[in-house]
């Protein structure tokens, strides 16, 4: 049995779009407030200073009114009199700005050493300062020649223990075979002192030649400037070039650093170097010349008259219109970086977001995005409950107005 249809209320019939004014106009204002920042007003991790820290580790983000408070790093102690040490966290998401209110502690004073100073290239012996020795002439670095004022306990220190100039002194320097050196008496020799080697005389019919350094001086703690020399007899043969003449350095005997200059005769020309050396090793330094006989091939051209000489043509390019033979300049940019200055590439990188931030934002995103659906899927389900009611409505309409059929 169906229903009377007149204890339905008739009401007259309009037609609506397929979203009512009200649903349109309720998503747009939830769309609107999901595209406002989400926690703009929070503050990310809190500013790193030079001198001070956090006590522990700082969270990804604060709200606005919450405060840090910072405290000295190891190496520092509080200014005095003392600055701020708190942050806050402002209503425009932003830290409120502090100025260093630590200083660098201070190491002990270093006194110059003995026989030496020392420089401090920092300009102070402030933490984290560098003192650097130096000994004077004659006198050699016994320790580290560079000190560092760091972080020893609870304050700072020094990273050793100052060093020492001592003399410098050198042990005899060797003896050496058929031949000796002066002040041989000696056990010990002072910076800078020298001493004379020379050769003994020789047994047989050839003499001995001094080969090195014939003076060594005490350069350093038991150093010398050079390796002892030695005495040997050092004797090159004589060196006889054809067609090629002596013209300096004639003798029987050529020793050590004996010097032998040559030409060749007439018709003839020098193959090698004029000069050679008698070397340590009884050879000619560079090896000895020869004399080759020049070439007399007579020549096959023919003779040229000076009547038909003729003056060459220029070599150098036609001179061209004045518009042609203006010089071309070279024009150098200059690059945008000089030293001294930053490039663009120099810009710190933006500051990234906190990870609580990024978290909110997802979150909130994620949250009106189902809101929205829920929004649109509350309003179809709605347009359709009244659509069917129309329907229902206007089925009793034609019932009414129809006449009924007979049995």
């Amino acid at each position: 049995m169906t229903a009377p249809c007149s204890s339905r209320k008739a009401s007259p019939y309009r037609s609506e779009s397929p979203f009512s004014s009200r649903c349109f106009v309720g998503i747009l204002l939830v769309a609107l407030l999901l595209l406002l920042p989400i926690s703009s007003d929070a503050c990310g991790e809190p500013p790193r200073y030079e001198s001070m820290r956090l006590p522990g580790l700082p969270k990804p983000s604060y709200s606005p009114g919450e405060s840090v408070q910072y405290e000295c790093r190891p190496g520092y102690q509080p200014k005095r009199p003392p600055l701020p040490t708190s942050a806050v966290c402002q209503n425009d998401g932003m830290w409120s700005l502090l100025q260093e209110a630590c200083t660098r502690k201070q190491c002990p004073n270093l006194g110059d050493p003995a026989n030496g100073q020392v420089d401090y290239p920092n300009g102070s012996i402030l933490f984290g300062s560098e003192a650097h020795y130096v000994c004077n002439v004659g006198y050699f670095l016994i320790g580290p020649s560079i000190l560092y004022c760091d972080i020893s306990g609870s304050t700072v220190d020094w990273s050793d223990t100052p060093p020492l100039c001592e003399k410098i002194l050198c042990k005899p320097p060797e003896k050496i075979l058929n031949g000796k050196y002066t002040n041989s008496h000696k056990d010990i020799f002072e910076y800078n002192e020298v001493v004379t080697y020379s050769c003994d005389a020789s047994n047989g019919t050839d003499q001995y030649s001094l080969v090195g350094e014939s003076k060594l001086v005490c350069i350093g703690n038991d150093k010398w400037s050079s390796d002892p020399p030695q005495c040997k007899v050092v004797k090159c043969a004589y060196p006889y070039v054809e067609n090629g003449m002596i013209v300096s350095g004639h003798g029987t005997k050529f020793y050590y650093k004996a010097t032998i200059v040559y030409r060749c005769i007439e018709g003839f020309k020098l193959n090698g170097s004029n000069t050679i050396v008698c070397g340590a090793n009884s050879t000619w330094e560079p090896e000895i010349p020869t004399c080759i006989k020049e070439s007399t091939t007579p020549s096959t051209q023919p003779p040229i008259s000076s009547a038909s000489v003729s003056t060459p043509p220029s070599s150098q390019p036609p001179i061209s219109s004045d518009s042609d033979s203006k010089p071309t300049h070279t024009t150098t940019t200059l690059g945008s970086s000089h030293p001294g200055y930053p490039s663009p590439s120099d810009e710190p990188p933006p500051k990234s977001l906190g990870a609580g931030i990024i978290v909110a934002i997802v979150t909130g995103t994620l949250f009106g995005v189902v809101v929205v659906v829920g929004s649109i899927y509350f309003c179809f389900h709605k347009e359709k409950k009244r659509k069917e009611g129309i329907a229902t409505y206007s089925a009793c309409q034609n019932k009414v107005t129809t006449p009924a059929e007979k049995d």
